[in-house]
């Protein structure tokens, strides 16, 4: 079972957030969960996951224009 670890930058730009853009990172969140739990090994095109070319197997996915979370 895939197991996470939140780490405390993570905790400190979610807290950094407004409602509304927090809302949005939850909603996208839910689909990326959602994505993963279906078991067809991509994506939808929305959430745009793809690899960080300077550092391999991180991954990243964009949520809100420039908003990215980053995990590995």
């Amino acid at each position: 079972m895939p197991t996470y670890d939140v780490l405390p930058r993570f905790t400190a730009d979610l807290d950094r957030l407004s409602q509304e853009q927090r809302r949005r990172f939850h909603q996208t969140a839910a689909a990326f969960v959602d994505d993963l739990r279906t078991g067809r090994g991509r994506f939808r095109t929305g959430l745009r996951v793809k690899g960080v070319r300077s550092a391999p197997c991180v991954f990243e996915l964009t949520w809100d224009g420039n908003g990215r979370p980053t995990w590995q």
